[in-house]
């Protein structure tokens, strides 16, 4: 096991390396001088030559694009991902500021993610091909087909503007986080639900599963303590890529419920072109999704031993 996770880690050093080179390269390959809208932003309505060239000195922009990311690179390693043309903040000062919104919301989605996507998978695998089989079906086909976007505003409206049960921007407790939690889990809940129920339905065909039936074990026994837990491999993988992919997908349901997090701050940034901004989210949440990718791999190693000992039985 020492040995599979050294060699993990060994891994994603490139993977983490090819994340920073595709971050800074966002502001390099964006149109617009960074230098004329940082100087705008400063309140300078007229740029001249010798004003903007100071700029660029100031930002470093006058350097070739190599010796701006090495410089950029040694600061990003020691925490500091520049500061704003907007308002002269510190971006990676902001990110952990915004950060316990973020990861509230993401959590509060991953708790449903988890208790109703494989509560779902587990119960149409249970009754295959019978009634509550075909309801499960349906509302997990239901949800997928929903954009978070659309059911977002739909459940503000109705929960929101006409029972007026729960808050619909800002943050304001615990409830301020069920809306949110509800429309970003919804598609991950079917997707989560649909991929459990494949599992355990693989796992009903195979040998230990026909002689435990044999033996006259009930069968939720046989659900609970025999199929649930081999068919949770690929469960575990999935809701691994999911946690990365509710970090990252935030931004639009943040914006929509107005709530302080990493998404929000970015699309603003998206919107006033700061790309010290940009680049400091990119590379923050690509390093976040690769760590997140690595403890899964090793939690399937931990469960499989046939990973850590490369297709070995």
């Amino acid at each position: 096991m020492i040995r599979y996770t050294g060699k993990r880690f060994i891994s994603v050093i490139p993977v983490i390396i090819g994340i920073s080179i595709i971050a800074f390269m966002l502001g390099l390959i964006t149109p617009g001088d960074p230098a004329a809208m940082a100087l705008g932003r400063d309140g300078v309505s007229q740029v001249t030559p010798q004003l903007l060239e100071n700029k660029r000195q100031e930002l470093g922009l006058d350097q070739p694009g190599l010796i701006q990311y090495l410089n950029w690179a040694k600061k990003a390693i020691k925490g500091d991902l520049g500061k704003s043309y907007v308002d002269h903040t510190s971006v990676s000062g902001e990110i952990l500021r915004r950060l316990p919104v973020t990861l509230t919301l993401s959590g509060y989605t991953m708790l449903l993610v988890c208790v109703f996507g494989l509560l779902f998978g587990v119960y149409s695998a249970a009754y295959l091909n019978r009634i509550p089989d075909v309801i499960m079906k349906f509302i997990m086909n239901l949800l997928m087909a929903f954009p978070a976007f659309w059911l977002g505003i739909i459940l503000i409206i109705v929960f929101g503007e006409n029972l007026k049960l729960l808050p619909t921007n800002g943050i304001d407790g615990i409830s301020s986080f069920i809306l949110p939690s509800v429309t970003l889990a919804s598609a991950n809940i079917a997707m989560t639900g649909r991929l459990m129920r494949s599992s355990m339905l693989e796992e009903f065909g195979k040998q230990y599963m026909l002689a435990a039936d044999a033996k006259g074990i009930r069968r939720t026994q046989i659900l609970l303590f025999h199929a649930l837990p081999n068919a949770m491999l690929p469960v575990i993988t999935y809701l691994g890529s999911c946690m990365g992919g509710i970090l990252g997908g935030s931004a639009v349901i943040e914006t929509i419920f107005s709530l302080p997090g990493i998404g929000s701050y970015v699309l603003e940034a998206i919107h006033a072109r700061d790309y010290p901004i940009i680049q400091g989210y990119v590379l923050f949440m690509g390093v976040v999704y690769v760590i997140i990718s690595l403890g899964i791999d090793l939690l399937c190693a931990l469960l499989n031993p046939k990973m850590r000992l490369g297709g070995k039985a």
